[in-house]
Parts: C-alpha cells; structure tokens; sequence
C-alpha cells in the first residue's frame, strides 16, 4: 500500500500575496498617516473679521443698512471657512465647519428677537418703576401717578386659583394614564382629548368659564374664580403631558421592587413613583403657569376690569397684569404717554415675574429630585 502524502505549501512572498501589497505589516503601518494638517486656532476668528470687512466695504459702497452687512458677512464666512478647510484638511473637516457655522447662525438668528424683546421691554419699562408705582392701584387716577399693585394681586390671586385647581386634576389623570389606564380605550379616549384641548384658543376658554358661570350668576358676570376657571381649562393639558412624561421615565424596575416585596400599588406610587417624578412634575406645572399667567382674552370676557384693588376671587371684576397692559395701552387716557409708561412698566414686572418662576422651579426640582448615593 502506498502512502500519500500531503502536498508541500510554499508561503509566499508579501509581494506575491493577492491583495496586499509587498512589504511587513510594519511598513504599512509606517506609510499610513494616522493625522492629518489642520487649520489654526485663530483661523475661524481671521475669516470673520476678513468676512466682516469685506461685507462692511460692500455695504459702505451700496448703501447698505446692518441687516445687509450681518447677512452678508456671515455668508462669506460660511463660505470662506469651510473651503480653507476643504483646501488645507479635507472635505469631511470642511463639511463639519460649514455644519458648526449653520448652527451658530441658528442660533444667533434666534437670538435677535429674543434679545430685541427684552431690551425694548426693559428701556421702555425700568423708568416706570418706582415704589409707588409697585405699591398703588389706580384708583381714583388721572393722568401722571398710581400704580399695578392691584393688578399684580389679581394676576397671583387667578393663576394661584388656576394652579388649585387643575395641578390636582392633571396630576391624577397622568397617574390614571400611565398606571392604571395603559392601552385601554378610556386611556386613549383621555390622551385623544387632553392632546385637543391643548390645542384650543384660549378666548373659547373664556367663553365657555362665562357660559358656565352665567347659569349660576346670570347675565353680566365678572369675577376672579371664572378667570382661574378659564386658566385652569388651559392648564390642565400641559400639566397630563408632562406629568405623564415624568412618569413614564420611572424605571419600571423600582415599581417591580416594591410589588415583590408586597407593598401595594396606591402606595408604590405615593412613595416611589411621585418622589423620583417630583423634579419633572414641578417643572412641569411652572410651564403651565408660564403658559398662562400672560393669557389676557379669557380674562378680558370673565374677569373683567378694574382700577380698584380686590382680593375677593368670588365678587366683583378683578384686573390682572395682562388685562392692564391690553387697557393701559389701547385707552391710555389724557394725556396718553403716561398710560403707555405704565402699560410697559407691567409688562416688565410680568416677565420678571415669569423668569422668578422658572428660576423657583429649577431650585424645586434640584431640591425634590431622587437623591443618588454610591
């Protein structure tokens, strides 16, 4: 019997491999650039102030105004940047560049309005503020003097109501949706109607808090309920969103904890979902008062006017800072710039008012947030 032997293999030479070329893997990792050059620091800021000269002659030449310039320095620069880039990197780093100018303009873009607002809000209403100013009503009134004290208690009076009434409401119909309901039709009959309501002008809110409180008043009534009323239809929405947003972020695995351990699910919930949600519930229910302590057609229909201070919610018209300003600068009286003073010394205490709120729910919710040890 003759014994067969496997053939013999000669490895080949790197060079005769097919598909690779000849030398070791070390002179190929020798011959491959792992970097590659790179503009410097200072070349974003160079392009933008030879962008901004360039624009500048060219608007000097023709006439331009500073819209023209800032437009057209920033298209030269999204376009110089990137094609140095393309020229002195490579097109993936041009293309990042041109990406990174974009979203700066962006930006800025949407900084202009922002910042237009606040300055004008802020020169126009600042002069305005004084002591007597933040203290008197306008009662009894003409012309130079009084103040928004009646018109900043009306304003925390309704939205606080508004706050009574629909934080509890939201808050119970987002706990049904996301513990109890889940994928039952009467959860997305409730999601289907929170997600329209949202949607809703905020004058039909007025009108439907006037309807409702005619039937028991009669015709012609104003008082500070039915705003709170009003605001509180358009609060209630946004408080189910996000409370219902919040709750969803709860690990299911902490209620799963509880369940073994035998704790029932009313309390679950009241000592571990609401605690780890509380940070996002509080953020939650300042942007709803956000969205409505500025609303002013619900409250011009049920709440009314007045120059008099009222703390009674459930008697007479009471004003808020909204309602103020609408009447300060529309019927600013004799002789009219004092009028139009107040209407934007108002509207400057309002926005502080807002920003007062947001700064409150941020130190709220570092406050209440779930605490996180090693």
């Amino acid at each position: 019997m003759t014994e067969v032997r496997p053939p013999k293999i000669t490895p080949r030479a790197p060079e005769d491999r097919p598909g690779r070329a000849a030398g070791t893997d070390e002179d190929l990792r020798r011959h491959i650039p792992l970097t590659h050059a790179r503009l410097p620091r200072w070349a974003p800021a160079l392009v933008a102030v030879l962008a901004g000269a360039a624009s500048g002659l060219l608007a000097l030449s023709l006439g331009w105004g500073l819209v023209a310039w800032a437009v057209v320095g920033i298209v030269l620069f999204a376009v110089a940047l990137p094609a140095w880039s393309r020229v002195v990197e490579n097109s993936r780093a041009a293309k990042d560049r041109l990406v990174t100018v974009l979203v700066w303009a962006a930006f800025g873009l949407a900084l202009v309005p922002l910042v237009s607002l606040v300055w004008q809000v802020v020169s126009q209403g600042l002069p305005a503020i004084n002591a007597e100013f933040l203290t008197y009503s306008m009662r009894n009134v003409v012309g130079e003097g009084g103040g928004i004290y009646h018109a900043i208690m009306g304003t925390l009076l309704i939205t606080l109501m508004a706050a009574v009434i629909s934080v509890p409401v939201g808050l119970l119909t987002a706990i049904y949706l996301v513990e109890y309901g889940q994928r039952s039709t009467m959860a997305r009959t409730i999601t289907f109607l929170v997600d329209v309501m949202t949607g809703i002008p905020s004058i039909v809110a007025g009108l439907f808090a006037y309807a409702l409180f005619v039937l028991f008043f009669g015709e012609g009534v104003r008082m500070g309920l039915g705003g709170a009323v009003a605001l509180s239809l358009l609060m209630i929405p946004v408080v189910v969103r996000s409370c219902e947003e919040m709750f969803k972020l709860v690990p299911h695995e902490l209620r799963e904890a509880a369940y073994a351990l035998g704790v029932p699910k009313w309390r679950t919930i009241v000592k571990i979902v609401l605690p780890t949600a509380m940070a996002g519930i509080i953020t939650g229910v300042t942007l709803a008062v956000a969205r409505v302590i500025g609303e002013t057609a619900p409250l011009l229909i049920i709440a009314g006017f007045t120059d008099s201070l009222n703390f009674n919610l459930f008697a007479e018209r009471m004003t808020t800072l909204p309602v103020f300003i609408y009447y300060s600068y529309t019927q600013p009286g004799v002789p009219p710039e004092y009028g139009i003073e107040r209407a934007w010394g108002a509207a400057l205490v309002l926005i502080v008012i807002v920003m007062a709120l947001n700064l409150l729910a941020r130190v709220l919710g570092k406050v209440f947030a779930p605490k996180s040890g090693r």
